[in-house]
């Protein structure tokens, strides 16, 4: 089951972020989060941005969520991207999954166009966005320094609306207007070959 996240998650959540943080340069940050800073993460984002989890069972097995691209007022149509997925359930489809409906619920709010960073190198990160309809649009080098070393950042981007020419709705509508969409997305997606992306 995809579903939107909530403050309860927020345990599972950072236990999952936790090794991309620790021990990867896939993520920037270098202290990971405990379940209550995550938890504030999530309250934030919820107003405006998905936030969603994959759940079997009663377990968490990724996330997957969406942040402004940047603040000023004229960006505010555009999103960044980002989906982690528990170690023992990468391959296994959770992070298309998680992408599939995500991306599906931006479009509906009315977003216009989704970013997302990937550190390089990351094959499987990179195939994910690509598989998505991601497109490369550039490359910021030397852009963050962690585990001894200075990292490139590629970034990609998707198109979420068809028609460029049209003029978007007043606002985006919130997450809690749209997520019935969910109801019609495959319920995990799983036995593919991708299952893992992070940044």
């Amino acid at each position: 089951m995809i579903r939107l996240a909530t403050e309860a998650d927020a345990p599972a959540i950072a236990a999952i972020y936790a090794p991309a943080v620790r021990d990867t340069p896939i993520s920037f940050e270098t202290v990971p989060p405990g379940p209550a800073e995550m938890a504030e993460r999530i309250v934030h984002t919820l107003p405006r941005w998905p936030w969603l989890v994959s759940e079997r069972d009663g377990e968490i097995l990724g996330y997957a969520y969406a942040g402004a691209f940047a603040q000023r007022a004229c960006y505010r149509w555009s999103v960044t991207t980002s989906v982690y997925v528990r170690q023992d359930r990468w391959r296994h489809g959770v992070g298309r999954g998680l992408y599939t409906a995500l991306l599906t619920l931006l479009a509906e709010q009315g977003f216009r166009s989704a970013y997302a960073g990937v550190t390089l190198p990351n094959e499987a990160s990179v195939g994910l966005h690509q598989a998505m309809g991601y497109e490369p649009v550039g490359v910021y080098r030397d852009a963050g320094f962690k585990l001894g070393r200075w990292h490139d950042v590629g970034w990609f981007q998707r198109a979420l609306q068809p028609d460029a020419a049209r003029a978007p709705r007043t606002e985006p509508a919130e997450p809690v207007e749209v997520t019935a969409v969910l109801a019609a997305q495959a319920p995990l997606w799983a036995d593919t070959e991708w299952g893992h992306v992070a940044r």
